[in-house]
């Protein structure tokens, strides 16, 4: 059955959707089958597979309504080696479409269900709001990777995702916890980078990831091209150490079990 995780982050602009289809093209490239869940209406993870969301006849948006199935309405990131179940505009009505309906917390988590057996790993790609959306990634997840910069708001918006983390725990999702903290965008010529890293190591142990991902800028020119930076620049630091974070994950994974 099929691990799945969360990637968020209630701070904006920290590499959730970079973390998510590079850690996805690491998996698929060490011989894990994985799928990508897009949960942001903008789309980003899905562009970023080389899925042009503007084509796409059925989303996840579909699955949430229970319209469509995953197989029904996923699509295949032919490049990267992985599936999407992608996301447009049209699941910012999800919010408002989900209010009224029952189980609505929980209606991914039972789309999820029928594919587990398909799949090693999920990976869900979270909006940086706590809304219906993120909170039906959390119920139907088994822990949380979170993605952050080692600047001090970064540790001020950390203590709230595990405040909420913490909360879903005790009411929706006694599976939840956080899987690990993975350093992005990481300048080790930087005092205070060092530092807070060095605060999160104190204040986390073992629950901070070994691997560091470097600020690279093959990594960032990688969305435009619709290709994760792993496929996109194999050689390049950010994609090594994407693919050197994917070996890590499937580790602590059998330390999980």
């Amino acid at each position: 059955m099929a691990k799945i995780f969360c990637i968020a982050n209630q701070k904006g602009g920290v590499g959730k959707t970079t973390t998510t289809v590079n850690l996805a093209a690491g998996l698929a490239q060490i011989g894990q089958r994985v799928l990508v869940v897009d949960l942001d209406p903008q789309g980003n993870a899905t562009m970023g597979s080389g899925i042009d969301k503007r084509k796409l006849e059925t989303t996840v948006y579909d699955v949430l309504l229970e319209s469509s199935s995953i197989p029904e309405a996923k699509a295949r990131a032919e490049k990267a080696g992985y599936d999407v179940l992608g996301a447009n505009r049209e699941l910012a009505g999800a919010e408002v479409d989900l209010v009224a309906l029952e189980r609505r917390e929980a209606r991914l988590k039972a789309a999820l269900a029928e594919v587990g057996p398909d799949y090693d790993f999920v990976l869900i790609d979270c909006p940086p709001s706590l809304s219906m959306l993120t909170l039906n990634g959390l119920c139907s997840a088994h822990g949380v990777i979170v993605p952050m910069q080692c600047e001090y708001f970064a540790l001020e918006g950390l203590t709230d995702l595990v405040n909420t983390i913490k909360q879903i725990h005790a009411n929706l999702n006694n599976d939840l916890q956080i899987i690990g903290l993975l350093r992005v965008m990481f300048d080790p010529r930087i005092t205070l980078q060092q530092q807070v890293s060095d605060q999160l190591k104190a204040h986390f142990g073992n629950k901070v990831f070994d691997t560091v991902i470097p600020r690279n800028v093959r990594l960032a020119e990688a969305p435009s091209y619709g290709l994760p930076g792993v496929v996109f620049d194999p050689t390049s630091k950010g994609a090594q150490a994407f693919v050197d974070f994917a070996k890590e994950m499937v580790k602590r994974i059998e330390t999980m079990k």
